[in-house]
């Protein structure tokens, strides 16, 4: 992972459904939309495969897209 990458840094899954919020390379928020409701967790990757979600993230790997912390604030902090 690039030690330089400032975060927060923001990404959403291409459907629209899910946003997250990545604090750092070891931790992250994600909001899922269900029906009208959402619903946030805050995830620490102390596993594995949760460090590789996160690399994918960052390298924009698919399902995962560009995001903004607008979009992340305005229609989904809790």
């Amino acid at each position: 992972m690039d030690k330089n990458t400032d975060f927060p840094q923001y990404r959403k899954l291409s459907n629209g459904k899910t946003f997250y919020k990545i604090l750092d390379d070891r931790n992250f928020e994600e909001i899922q939309q269900m029906g009208s409701k959402f619903i946030k967790h805050k995830i620490v990757a102390e596993q594995y495969p949760e460090m590789l979600r996160i690399k994918d993230m960052l390298e924009l790997q698919e399902p995962f897209i560009l995001s903004s912390e607008t979009e992340y604030t305005e229609n989904y902090e809790l």
